[in-house]
């Protein structure tokens, strides 16, 4: 999948509730069966893909383990 490709650019991107809106996010989505990620400060740019059940994992264990607090 390009980076501009209309299934790309079409991607409704969100960013968690608890952002501070002072651009230091990742924005998430999903595409194909799976998490795409990218820098909010540069929409237009890269994003990795992971597989679905390995973002939910990560995203249990940053919840649980408090990592950023």
């Amino acid at each position: 999948m390009s980076l501009n490709s209309p299934d790309v650019q079409d991607l409704k991107w969100r960013k968690a509730a608890r952002s501070v809106g002072n651009g230091a996010c990742v924005e998430v989505t999903s595409v194909n069966g799976q998490i795409a990620v990218r820098d909010s400060m540069n929409p237009g740019g890269a994003f990795l893909r992971y597989p679905a059940r390995s973002w939910q994992e990560f995203a249990s264990r940053v919840k649980i383990e408090n990592i950023f607090e």
